[in-house]
């Protein structure tokens, strides 16, 4: 039941018994009021795999299912990150994807987020759990809602296909700078296939190689030229795909910033974020944040969010 990575907020509660965890919650909702300190002590500190087993235990104890009590108890924001908790990742990242794509209108944003910084593995779990839970694949989801270029990009991430390799061809990289620069700043007009199948096929250690050379080949950073020769959601989700093989902590980092800077808040963005990283990478999620714009991410949350909805992500968040 240990964490699912190494870096997170949130690890494995020692001396753990999902049945007094579940007595506890029962508790926190009985009678009038909801007692939401409670709620936030027990599922903070615990991991997905125990929160699995706490649920288990609620259903033996109390015939019901835990996330809809929580569900009918709670509301707002504090709600969605109370039950965003008690998902596993690839359900959560299905649940997420799906609410992105429900209704009028797309959260482009969320697609990205999510495809562009999961491995193989994990784009092939949630594969699995959005056929099961909502009947349709993934693919068929996501072809229905998007369009073009954009469409294909993430179809290409939804194959799970990247290698996942170490090894670098150093005439192959030096062969892909020089073709994504041809495809683009070299010319009228975009190639944007050949952007697809460099930056959706490569490994990473390879691709940062390319990256270097692309530098040198054409002057500028790759980034900067996505953003030239692109816009909109194929700008997005290129941009997203570069920063997250540099850095899916730097990458992160910079979405939660720009979820809280200016008037008003993203919060699915925040919500996102803060519940699928924090047994993953938060704690270097947090030391980029503080590096890259000089102010703690806890403080940040701190000014931007309140009530029960600011405690847990400040519990999320681990300390400044």
């Amino acid at each position: 039941m240990a964490a699912i990575g190494n870096r997170g907020t949130v690890t494995e509660a020692s001396g753990f018994n999902a049945d007094n965890d579940a007595q506890e919650l029962r508790k926190a909702m009985k009678g009038a009021g909801t007692d939401e300190a409670a709620i936030i002590k027990i599922l903070v500190h615990r991991t997905v795999a125990q929160r699995q087993r706490i649920k288990l235990a609620y259903k033996q104890a109390v015939g019901k299912d835990l996330p809809d009590d929580l569900s009918s108890e709670l509301s707002g924001h504090f709600q969605s990150v109370v039950l965003g908790l008690l998902m596993p990742a690839p359900v959560y990242d299905a649940y997420e994807l799906r609410t992105a794509m429900k209704g009028a209108g797309t959260e482009e944003a969320c697609l990205i987020d999510i495809l562009a910084s999961r491995s193989n593995s994990e784009i092939k779990a949630i594969n699995e759990v959005y056929k099961k839970e909502y009947g349709k694949t993934l693919e068929d989801a996501i072809c229905g809602d998007t369009s073009g270029m954009f469409q294909r990009v993430l179809v290409s991430l939804l194959t799970a296909g990247r290698d996942e390799s170490d090894k670098v061809d150093e005439a192959q990289a030096v062969k892909d700078a020089k073709e994504i620069f041809e495809a683009g700043e070299a010319r009228w007009g975009t190639d944007e296939v050949k952007f697809l199948t460099v930056l959706c096929v490569r490994n990473r250690n390879h691709l940062l190689r390319v990256f270097e050379e692309y530098k040198k080949v054409s002057g500028r950073e790759i980034e900067d030229s996505i953003k030239r020769e692109m816009s909109g959601s194929l700008e997005d989700v290129f941009l997203a795909i570069v920063k997250c093989l540099r850095s899916k902590p730097a990458f992160f980092a910079e979405r939660l910033y720009k979820s809280m800077k200016g008037l008003g808040t993203t919060d699915t963005v925040l919500i996102r974020i803060m519940v699928s990283r924090a047994e993953i990478d938060m704690l270097d999620i947090k030391e980029h944040f503080l590096k890259m714009y000089g102010k703690s991410l806890h403080s940040f949350i701190k000014g931007d969010t309140s009530g029960d909805y600011r405690k847990i992500l400040l519990e999320l968040c681990g300390g400044e």
